[in-house]
């Protein structure tokens, strides 16, 4: 009984330390359970009106891109406890909640904007066809990716350019083998992180004055 409430209090802490992140999975938890549940047409149509396409940002911006980052398209959403623990909860943890929060938001903000800011040149070419107006975009990934990036200056040397390298070589491969706006959603998303330094080194400096103290 004992070894049972101390797993329970260590539970209790690691998820207090990362209650932004925790709440996150939440909700997601409870949104694809209940898209899972809808019908196949209605979950088309539910899901296309929290699209963060360019139909839907120029009309209602506001509302699908919170929307959009509070559903799962497709994904698994044990898959992503497991990333949100690699690397959203430990950037949480040290960046501070709300710090963590504008990364994740100006990262997904960011490349939703360029990417789809990139499919409307397309259109307007004639590379893509027209209907690109109203495709499907939706997830959580950018944000993900936006933390990965920051989660760079987190590493000590030598191995945060080896960690950098790599995060960049995923989605840069990803880039050139598929060339879809959401590719360039998740390359430009890992780049709006790792221009983040100044949080990190902020909370880098603010780290070590705590700890001269």
């Amino acid at each position: 009984m004992a070894t049972f409430r101390a797993v329970l209090r260590l539970a209790r802490d690691y998820v207090r330390r990362a209650p932004g992140t925790f709440v996150w999975l939440a909700i997601l938890l409870v949104t694809t359970y209940a898209v899972q549940h809808f019908s196949p047409e209605f979950q088309t149509r539910f899901l296309e009106r929290r699209s963060t396409n360019i139909h839907n940002l120029w009309r209602t911006p506001l509302r699908v891109l919170l929307g959009s980052a509070l559903y799962l398209d497709g994904g698994s959403w044990l898959l992503y406890f497991v990333l949100y623990n690699l690397f959203h909860v430990p950037a949480e943890r040290w960046l501070g909640t709300w710090r963590w929060l504008g990364v994740a938001a100006i990262s997904h903000i960011g490349a939703t904007y360029i990417s789809e800011g990139l499919l409307l040149v397309g259109i307007r070419f004639g590379y893509v066809p027209p209907s690109s107006v109203n495709v499907k975009d939706i997830g959580v990934s950018y944000a993900l990716a936006g933390v990965q990036g920051v989660l760079t200056y987190r590493i000590p040397r030598p191995w945060r350019q080896l960690y950098g390298f790599c995060v960049l070589v995923f989605y840069g491969l990803a880039l050139v083998h598929g060339r879809g706006f959401t590719d360039i959603g998740h390359f430009t998303a890992v780049l709006i992180g790792l221009a983040c330094l100044p949080v990190a080194r902020w909370q880098q400096e603010r780290h070590a004055a705590v700890h001269e103290t």
